[in-house]
């Protein structure tokens, strides 16, 4: 019996079709973005004009809305997903380079590795940079190979179920001191500020931050909600400290390893494997490969940050060299509060 084969015509038709659905569902995401943008409160922006308050949450309202809403709606985990999640500018490019170099060691020696000549946020992108495109396929990501490696900053409350009830799915949260998160924030938010918006002052930073308005904030609300599920499902969810990353990085590097089933052998750690990756990975190394110094890292709609803006100085209680004695009081007083019933502690 003639096996049979689809004709061209038949592939022709399948793509139409699929084009066409996909069309569709822009269309519709389109639809249900634009009736829910105007009624949506606004506060200060940091990088643009103003944030929008979605479902508890201050996001961008142009392409951060309009991503986290395609997700919730139609992106489609793999049991094999590996996530990393964090609010920004707390470790997560950091982290993301450790991660790849974990769970790839067996695929890529040192002298050669991916990490030399491509920027972390390539190796290990933002689930959002390739979702919802007009001009390309919203399943870009269908063409990863497993496990997926996908980061964002989306809050835990926000993900979609398909996300949130899958025990296969393994999550990696990484927060940090609100104060230098603050700092960090600040510092790289007025660079990417466009020039026709007067810079952000920190003392205008550091109000809207203690009121909880900051892209993805407020801070304790999204920790918080990684945190309670991290004690909910341990074994789901890895939540680190990236001032105890900075301490103790061999340490950390060994659990990673062991929570996302990637453990090292007593030869790999006989050899300096553990030692490599961390060296590899380190500030130091990274912050001074030319790809991290001179590239640029493409977003989705259009939007391009220079890598080196991602490497600023790597450092634990940098805040210091900014924050009034007033500011650390009263930031570490709402920290308090919000944090106090929860056994969450961060250093003072």
């Amino acid at each position: 019996m003639a096996t049979f084969q689809p004709s061209l015509e038949c592939d022709n038709i399948s793509n139409i079709h699929s084009e066409q659905t996909d069309s569709d569902l822009i269309q519709k995401a389109d639809e249900r973005y634009r009736e829910t943008l105007p009624n949506l409160p606004k506060g200060k922006g940091w990088m643009t004009q103003h944030l929008v308050q979605y479902q508890g949450f201050w996001v961008n309202p142009d392409a951060a809305l309009k991503n986290l809403m395609w997700i919730q709606d139609h992106f489609k985990p793999r049991p094999t997903d590996i996530f990393l999640a964090s609010f920004p500018k707390s470790g997560t490019t950091w982290l993301k380079a450790l991660i790849f170099a974990i769970v790839n060691r067996t695929r890529y020696g040192f002298a050669d590795h991916p990490l030399l000549t491509t920027g972390p946020h390539d190796c290990f992108p933002f689930l959002y940079a390739h979702l919802y495109e007009k001009d390309r396929s919203r399943f870009d990501l269908d063409g990863f190979p497993s496990p997926r490696l996908l980061s964002s900053h989306i809050p835990y409350a926000s993900l979609p179920n398909s996300m949130t009830d899958n025990q296969s799915y393994r999550f990696i949260y990484i927060c940090r001191d609100p104060k230098d998160v603050l700092v960090s924030t600040w510092l790289f938010m007025n660079k990417l500020r466009p020039k026709e918006l007067a810079p952000l002052s920190l003392e205008e930073a550091f109000e809207l931050f203690c009121q909880g308005i900051s892209p993805y904030g407020p801070f304790w609300d999204h920790v918080l909600g990684y945190w309670r599920a991290s004690l909910e499902t341990p074994e789901k969810i890895l939540f680190l400290k990236y001032e105890e990353l900075k301490k103790e990085p061999f340490v950390i590097v060994k659990s990673l390893g062991e929570f996302l089933g990637y453990p090292f052998s007593l030869e790999e750690e006989s050899k300096g494997v553990v030692e490599e990756i961390v060296k590899l990975c380190s500030f130091e190394n990274l912050s001074n490969l030319e790809v991290n110094r001179t590239s640029v890292q493409k977003f989705s709609k259009g939007a391009t940050v220079d890598n080196r803006h991602f490497f600023r100085e790597g450092k634990v209680g940098d805040w210091r060299n900014y924050l009034t004695a007033e500011m650390v009081e009263r930031l570490d007083e709402i920290t308090y509060h919000n944090l106090l019933a929860s056994g969450l502690l961060f250093p003072s």
